[in-house]
């Protein structure tokens, strides 16, 4: 896990567009394991900086990749993210994102209704990309509320990567999920790489998968949220 997340963190570096802290060790050592970085001293979130961040994360999705996926493995929280390269990105979540997660869901014992919704809606995602095109975009993976801040100068940063190559629209969904990001922030992106029309729908369809991993990791509270996500998206199919 610490691996990945090293790797992730010096993807992001060598993309240059977001600060990120320097991953600087991560191995095995008598049975434990360690990640050692650079450390950062934390500022106040401001307006500015959020702004800031929105710039960067724009010019951060211009970095892509030939597919879809990642050079390996890594993980979402606690959770195993697989991330083979493909270039059908429908493909790659369908089977990688939300298929993983509800195969997941039925081991922890959501059957029923979930189930049956779920496959339902795999079934018709190809639905909500007619005439999007989606660019392998380098994505943070993780970006809620708490996974970033601001250095005393002002200048934002971010951390906790599950990185990989996909839709932009997964990272900028994240930020809406749990909130923690202005106006200011979704302005200055959108000035950068405007988000398409139909974003709005699929946004719910990307936290889907958030949802569905908060379910599997800690439990019940999370059922109703993802069944109400999953009604929501096949109605608008109908």
């Amino acid at each position: 896990m610490l691996i990945a997340e090293a790797d992730g963190l010096r993807a992001l570096a060598e993309c240059g567009a977001v600060h990120v802290p320097r991953a600087l060790g991560a191995e095995e050592l008598d049975g434990e394991a360690y990640l050692l970085m650079e450390w950062l001293d934390f500022g106040g979130k401001t307006t500015m900086a959020a702004a800031k961040l929105g710039k960067q994360l724009a010019k951060q999705h211009q970095c892509s990749g030939e597919h879809f996926g990642w050079r390996c493995n890594n993980f979402i929280g606690a959770t195993p993210q697989f991330n083979a390269p493909g270039d059908d990105w429908v493909a790659f979540f369908r089977e990688h994102r939300l298929n993983f997660q509800l195969r997941l869901a039925a081991e922890n014992g959501y059957r029923g209704g979930l189930q049956e919704d779920g496959a339902r809606l795999l079934e018709k995602l190809p639905a909500f990309f007619g005439g999007y095109h989606v660019q392998p975009s380098l994505l943070h993976g993780d970006l809620w509320g708490g996974n970033w801040g601001a250095l005393q100068t002002g200048e934002p940063f971010i951390f906790d990567p599950a990185v990989y190559y996909g839709d932009r629209e997964a990272d900028l969904a994240m930020t809406e999920l749990f909130g923690g990001f202005p106006s200011e922030f979704y302005s200055a992106y959108n000035n950068i790489w405007p988000l398409d029309t139909g974003y709005r729908v699929r946004r719910d369809l990307y936290n889907l998968y958030h949802v569905l991993n908060h379910l599997n990791l800690f439990g019940t509270g999370y059922l109703a949220q993802a069944q109400r996500l999953m009604m929501s998206l096949l109605a608008e199919t109908n």
